[in-house]
């Protein structure tokens, strides 16, 4: 103490600037209050205050003193502030009683502004003494002080002398009479908010039977050297609960990442998803590729990044009017597309493969969507299976699981994929969300998405997004205006 009181009285002499934490401002404002020191007390707040801003027991030994000084307006409009920033700390209530013993009740206050005589109109009152017209008007009112004259609107006195009974009482509380006062005034007082209650609980402790000063460890086991010596006469044994339930057997449970599958599920189909069949693992490198219009020449599908199938190796149904579609808009383009410009070969097109997303069973959901008579709205979603053929490492995995979610509709927007991703992480309990422009071969535009990591403190990605090309869409046979919006993100990550 007497350190930091040398340090900050330097600090005043030489007008240096040194760093005191908030304890040591305390400390050394309460000093000189106790010691009568006013002067430098209010230099350690000022300082207090421009190095520690924001704390309230600074501010308050601040109105402390304004209150000593009789500034009781300008600490009034400071604890005002105070108390909607803390309203539960109690000294707030104990500098608002030492205001108001000093100044009077609110509706003290308004008869003593009300002339004798013909009186004051309301709004003439209430820009003379303030916020305190507006509580303490109706108390003065109730307690027969004033009245209001229907005829001329003017607020005058209906007593000639009053009785602050609020000021005295409060005044008892400030030297701890509480005692002295009637429980039906402090109840009162506590509705007005002039009283805040604080209960504390005290523990007496006293030595027991068992107090010691050194730790004795309990024997467990008795041993041949404790019967030989006979040190087992003497010695503390543990006592062995014969109630005790032992250890609880270990139970099966379910699975971390089924259990966040299944929350993921239910809030596809809250939000009116249909689940898509995801039991085919094997699947053609026409369903996952080029049904999406990702090249034969992409490097994806190349055998460091996919799982080739040896037995059977190649699949040879499809249907005939769409592989030529598909064919066509790969090699020369089409609905309004120039295409890639190469030689697309159906051998490369029958490779089996273990699938490398989900999005190979959206691209059959939306065929067969496309071949119904008349096109109606749909939602799709799958939580499953996928491989590729990565690296192992913290953050990649050669079996995981894909999430997808994809909406059909007419007329869709970017704007309809963010509003719908958003919504669909804000029910994950995730708010912070940004996007990314990005390239896939089968949307347009693509988007990548960023979530907030709260315990990394930083950004970062979880999922993919876009608006499945016309290329991918329209040799399907669905209508022009028909637009697919789609999203993913891997159920480990």
């Amino acid at each position: 103490m007497r350190m930091s009181l040398s340090k900050f009285e330097s600090m005043l002499k030489t007008n240096s600037i040194y760093f005191f934490d908030l304890v040591e401002f305390e400390e050394i404002i309460l000093h000189y209050l106790d010691t009568g020191k006013h002067s430098l007390a209010k230099k350690a707040v000022k300082l207090g205050l421009e190095q520690h801003p924001t704390s309230v027991d600074l501010k308050l030994l601040e109105i402390e003193i304004l209150i000593f000084d009789n500034k009781l307006e300008k600490a009034s409009q400071k604890l005002r502030r105070i108390e909607l920033l803390a309203p539960d700390n109690e000294e707030v209530y104990i500098q608002k009683a030492t205001i108001l013993s000093k100044n009077g009740s609110h509706e003290a206050v308004v008869y003593d502004n009300v002339p004798s005589g013909d009186g004051i109109l309301q709004d003439d009152l209430k820009k003379k003494i303030g916020d305190i017209c507006k509580i303490g008007l109706g108390k003065a009112m109730s307690a027969g002080w004033i009245q209001i004259n229907k005829e001329s609107k003017m607020i005058q006195r209906k007593v000639d002398s009053i009785t602050d009974t609020v000021k005295a009482n409060l005044t008892l509380v400030a030297a701890d009479k509480i005692n002295e006062i009637q429980k039906k005034s402090i109840d009162e007082y506590k509705k007005r908010k002039l009283l805040h209650e604080v209960n504390f609980t005290a523990y007496k402790l006293s030595k027991g039977s068992e107090f010691s000063l050194t730790i004795e460890k309990a024997v467990t086991e008795l041993t041949p050297e404790m019967i030989s010596t006979g040190s087992w006469k003497t010695a503390n044994f543990k006592a062995y609960n014969f109630a005790a339930l032992g250890i609880a057997p270990q139970a099966g449970h379910l699975h971390p990442l089924l259990k966040v599958r299944a929350e993921y599920r239910q809030i596809f189909l809250e939000m009116g998803f249909c689940e898509m069949p995801t039991n085919n693992y094997v699947e053609s490198s026409f369903w996952n590729f080029d049904a999406l219009f990702q090249p034969q020449q992409h490097p994806a599908r190349d055998a460091h990044d996919t799982f080739f199938i040896s037995d059977p190796a190649n699949a040879s149904d499809f249907p005939p009017d769409y592989l030529e579609k598909v064919k066509k808009v790969h090699s020369q383009g089409g609905f309004g597309s120039q295409g890639y410009g190469y030689d697309w070969k159906i051998e490369e097109a029958q490779k089996n493969i273990l699938r490398t997303h989900t999005t190979a069973v959206s691209a059959r959901m939306l065929y067969k969507l496309a071949q119904e008579k008349e096109f109606k709205p749909q939602k799709y979603f799958s939580i499953d299976r996928v491989f590729r053929n990565e690296t192992l490492d913290a953050t990649h995995l050669a079996e995981f699981h894909q999430i997808e979610g994809v909406v059909a509709d007419y007329d869709l927007t970017l704007g309809d994929l963010i509003g719908i991703i958003n919504e669909f992480f804000k029910k994950l309990g995730i708010e912070k969300i940004r996007f990314k422009p990005a390239y896939n071969p089968y949307t347009e535009p693509s988007m990548e998405i960023f979530s907030y990591h709260e315990g990394l403190a930083k950004w970062v990605e979880i999922g993919n997004s876009g608006i499945f090309r016309p290329e991918m869409l329209l040799p399907m046979g669905l209508p022009e205006n028909v637009h697919v919006i789609a999203w993913g993100l891997s159920l480990e990550r």
